[in-house]
Parts: structure tokens; sequence; C-alpha cells
């Protein structure tokens, strides 16, 4: 059994089928991981998450997607409180099958975990253990289900480390660690998020990969992760970057976990219309 994980597909549905046939894959065996965002971008957002639905409905378990910012901008867009919703949804918004689809992503979690390796979008505060940043997400994902989504998705920003200060409403707090599943990117020296979505090399002074904070407490573990396409494909100290920017005419990455083998294809998407 051998496991494939798939960077930021971002409605790139043609140049996801071609790289899936590049894979030596077995259905009835093999485990597929997407690191999330699997819409938004791309010329086909609606056959990507048709598709993975489909792949969930096979594979059942064996087939693992977790929660990406842009897949929360469709939900936020589907419940009405989306700023400034991007039309790129549209089509699914639209589609008779369009409820069913949102539904079935909000069930999708926000960390997936499996022995030593964590799967996530964006990242992970430092001061998280694997049973904090797990505990996180199972409260993150109620809350995403359920009545206090609409609150959560289009009323919180979660730019702060209140869940180290305490005190603070049990909503914001889900909000700060939901900041760190979808959002995270660079940290100051003092934990906080710095808003800089370039390379490292060109971060704000004081500004480091969340990756390498020290003492950072999931640093004995493998992490799986996306979001960040300027950073591009990343091979760490256990971790493994795979948004390699498909949806700016970058390539969409594949890893086999298991011995660490990379399979790309280049952005394979027509042009829309002039």
């Amino acid at each position: 059994m051998a496991t494939y994980a798939i960077g930021d597909v971002h409605g790139c549905a043609r140049t996801l089928d071609l790289l899936l046939g590049d894979l030596p894959f077995d259905a009835a065996s093999d485990r597929l991981w997407m690191v999330g965002d699997l819409v938004n971008r791309g010329p086909d957002s609606l056959g990507v998450l048709r598709w993975a639905r489909g792949q969930h409905e096979g594979l059942g378990d064996r087939f693992v997607t977790v929660l990406g910012n842009h897949d929360l901008h469709l939900i936020a867009a589907h419940l009405g409180v989306a700023r400034r919703p991007q039309p790129d949804l549209d089509p699914i918004l639209a589609a008779d099958d369009g409820a069913e689809l949102v539904a079935w992503l909000r069930r999708r979690p926000l960390l997936h975990r499996d022995g030593d390796t964590l799967l996530v979008h964006a990242g992970l505060w430092p001061w998280w253990t694997p049973g904090d940043a797990e505990s996180w997400a199972r409260r993150a994902e109620v809350a995403l289900r359920g009545d206090d989504a609409a609150e959560l998705l289009g009323g919180v920003k979660a730019l702060g480390s209140t869940q180290r200060e305490g005190g603070e409403a049990e909503l914001a707090r889900i909000a700060t660690a939901l900041f760190a599943f979808v959002h995270l990117r660079t940290l100051t020296a003092d934990g906080d998020p710095c808003p800089h979505k370039g390379p490292p090399s060109t971060a704000p002074e004081g500004c480091r990969p969340w990756f390498e904070a020290p003492d950072r407490r999931t640093a004995d573990r493998r992490v799986v992760f996306g979001h960040w396409a300027a950073l591009g494909f990343h091979r760490g100290q256990g971790t493994l970057g795979l948004d390699s920017g498909c949806a700016w005419g970058g390539h969409l990455t594949a890893v086999r976990l298991d011995d660490g083998e990379v399979f790309q294809r280049p952005n394979s998407e027509k042009p829309p219309p002039a």
C-alpha cells in the first residue's frame, strides 16, 4: 500500500488528470491525500470538486483531502458571508449538485494524522504538540459544520496568539487555530504571523517560515502541507511543501510518501476564451 500526496489543485482539472495518469496508483490498495485548495483560480473547480467527492466515494478513508483557505471561501460564499466572492466559484454555487458538494466539503478535516505524519493545508502553531493540533482541528471542524460556521468564516479575524494567553471567547480561539491550519506562512520571533506571501528570502526582517520556529513541538514529525506557492516544492527536515504554483502557471506536484519519489506536471489548462 503506497500513499500519494498531491499539492494545491485550484480547479486545474486537466493538469490533475494528466498527473494522475503518471502515478502508478493502485486503486485497490493505495491511498491518495490532497493538501486542500481544490477550488478557485483554475478553470474547472466544479469538475475537481466532483472528482474529489467521487474519489472519496470509491476509496473511502483511503482518500483524504484537508480543507484549505479557498475551500473555506467556497463554504463562506455558499453561506452568504464571503468577502469579495470569487466568480470562479459561481459554477459550483449554481450547479444542481452544488449544495451537496459544499455539504461534502464541510465534512472534510482540517488536519489528518497518520502515525508520525501530519497532513495540513498551511501550517501549525509552533507551541502545538501533535495532540494539540489534532484537538484544535476537531474543535474547529465541529464549528465549521455547525451553526457557528457563518460567524467563524465571516466575522472573526484570527491574527493573534490567543490560545497561549487564555481568556478569549471560544470562537476566537478556534479562529486562531483555523488561521494556522489554512493561512499560516511566516512568523515573528514572538510567534505572531507576518503578512507575507512571497518567498522566504523576501520576508520582512525577523520573519521566518513557521516550520523554522525554534522549539517547534511538531519537529519530530513529518508535516505535509501546501498553500505557499512562492515557496515552491519544498523538502526540509520533517517538512514537505507541495504547492508548486500550478494555478499560477507552475506545476502540480505529487509525492509518494513511502519513498519520496516526486511526480510533476506543468500547468496544462486551456487559456480562457478571449
